[in-house]
């Protein structure tokens, strides 16, 4: 073997021992994280025998219609529901639309001709009114 040779060869197998480290110390890393997470989980048998958890939430008692756009929307909440019924009808149906149906503000705006924007600003104030409506009856 020559002199090169042997020089490549010297630094193929510092290469490898310095991946192999790398290697080692990534997984005892991960190890460790792995161990951490482990430690802080809570087992389902544990909460389930000592009652610290509700798994689901209690069925509604009552459910009040709420008619929109030939639509009804059951809510639990009464005073949500007499409140989103006081709203004129398009804040009722900008409502309807972004919150139950999950359109984004610049379809509700080009359905009722308007720009993002503005349909934002709509759904901002029928919040409003629904809060100011909701501490109104909370007070009563």
């Amino acid at each position: 073997m020559n002199e090169r040779e042997t020089y490549e060869e010297r630094i193929q197998r510092r290469h490898n021992a310095f991946c192999k480290a790398v290697i080692r110390y990534a997984a005892l890393s991960k190890i460790s994280q792995l161990h951490r997470e482990w430690k802080r989980q809570i087992s389902l048998d544990y909460l389930t025998n000592e009652k610290f958890v509700q798994f689901a939430a209690p069925e509604p008692d009552e459910e009040h219609p709420f008619t929109v756009c030939g639509q009804t929307v059951l809510l639990c909440n009464a005073t949500l529901a007499a409140a989103i019924s006081a709203l004129p009808g398009q804040a009722q149906e900008e409502i309807f639309r972004y919150y139950f149906l999950h359109q984004p503000q610049r379809v509700i705006g080009a359905y009722f001709g308007q720009t993002r924007s503005t349909a934002g600003r709509h759904i901002q104030l029928a919040l409003r009114r629904l809060r100011e409506e909701m501490e109104v009856s909370r007070h009563e």
